[in-house]
């Protein structure tokens, strides 16, 4: 942590920006009025966004979808975008649970609880982070600072703090970033550090193949040679340790980094996105190798078929189900209402990183499916 920040005189100093933004946090007092206290206006907006927010929240591609139709309206709102390609991911991972791989790796009931595990995320998130979008949008639309209502739909202090001060100076790489910190620091608690989700994800057999054979990348696709190529480019990162905040937060930092530091990569990941509407299957992005019909035939062995990222001459797709079809909607039961913010030193983490970024990941991605394909086969010539 102490290498985020800089030195001045000898000793460890935040930027002066932050310095503002550390006394506010330090000496803020939250209010703890009853919404019945609230005006009838600032009551019906609540009540508004809740709705919204519910209607929105059914599985993760309608989730996946409102984060990219809100940055369309606010493209200074950049963790829209962030967040709408990292929720792509989100749906790749559930579907590749019933997918050609894993549903032969894992039992259905495992399937069942890393299902549960990445919705329940996917969930918690947008339930935390598009009730801000919201307000903000209202806020837009009244003229005013609306985010004294942050509270009243349970987000943290620590965001009401930074809505006010990008309000005030419009910056929107450090509201980015405060996100990110954000939305890894409120899954902490209800997600990472749930005795549940220890038991039947994060200690079983599966999720530590998972993180062995490295199936935890993130990946950006978008067309390097114009509209016209059906398969995409990918550019992205890995993250290793899912169980460490601060692995999450520094990955979060670094896909923001790759995804808004060079104009002309951010535009046609954009575009690559709004003409490639998320289903859920990885047939979106690379079509001739995914697909969302099984394409196998029953009985016959189960073979390599891959080779660099390519299917071999007259070797069947893999199978990426559609979101639809591989799992139903989830009725979630109310998100904890604690407060994640105890310290302002999480502060620290919004100093901007430094230095290049290797968003280099074919090569890894496509050893990781190659690795995934031998396992399935050793484990039918195993257990069969």
């Amino acid at each position: 942590m102490l290498n985020l920040l800089r030195k001045i005189g000898g000793k460890q100093q935040l930027p002066e920006h932050l310095l503002v933004i550390k006394a506010e946090l330090k000496y803020y007092v939250p209010e703890t009025a009853l919404e019945e206290h609230l005006s009838i206006e600032d009551q019906q907006r609540l009540q508004r966004i809740r709705l919204k927010t519910r209607e929105l929240n059914v599985n993760n591609v309608t989730r996946t979808k409102a984060y990219l139709d809100f940055y369309r309206r606010h493209s200074e709102i950049h963790w829209a975008f962030l967040g709408h390609m990292v929720s792509r991911n989100g749906g790749w991972n559930m579907t590749d649970l019933k997918g050609e791989f894993l549903s032969r790796l894992m039992n259905e009931q495992s399937q069942q609880d890393f299902f549960s595990f990445l919705e329940r995320g996917n969930w918690l998130i947008f339930q935390d982070a598009y009730p801000q979008f919201l307000l903000y949008e209202e806020s837009l639309f009244q003229g005013r600072n609306l985010f004294y209502l942050l509270p009243y739909v349970h987000v943290s202090t620590f965001m009401e703090v930074i809505w006010s001060y990008f309000w005030e100076v419009g910056d929107s790489t450090l509201l980015a970033i405060a996100l990110i910190i954000n939305e890894q620091s409120y899954l902490e608690n209800r997600i990472v550090q749930n005795p549940l989700y220890k038991k039947k994800v994060f200690q079983t057999f599966e999720f530590v193949l998972q993180d062995l054979l490295s199936f935890n990348q993130i990946l950006f696709p978008y067309n390097a040679d114009g509209e016209g190529s059906k398969k995409a480019s990918l550019t992205g990162l890995t993250l290793h340790r899912f169980g460490s905040l601060h692995e999450r937060i520094m990955l979060g930092k670094d896909l923001y980094r790759l995804l808004f530091r060079e104009a002309d990569l951010l535009e046609k990941v954009y575009r690559w996105a709004i003409r490639h509407p998320h289903t859920g299957s990885r047939k979106d992005y690379w079509p001739a190798i995914f697909n969302d019909v099984h394409e196998g035939i029953p009985g016959l062995a189960f073979t390599r078929r891959l080779k660099s990222c390519r299917l071999k001459t007259g070797a069947p797709r893999l199978y990426s189900p559609r979101l639809e079809y591989a799992w139903g909607n989830v009725a979630h039961s109310a998100a904890e209402p604690q407060d994640w913010f105890k310290h302002w030193d999480i502060i620290t983490y919004l100093v901007e990183e430094e230095g290049p970024i290797n968003g280099k990941i074919v090569g890894e991605y496509c050893e990781t499916l190659e690795n995934l394909e031998l396992a399935a086969i050793a484990k039918k010539a195993i257990f069969t």
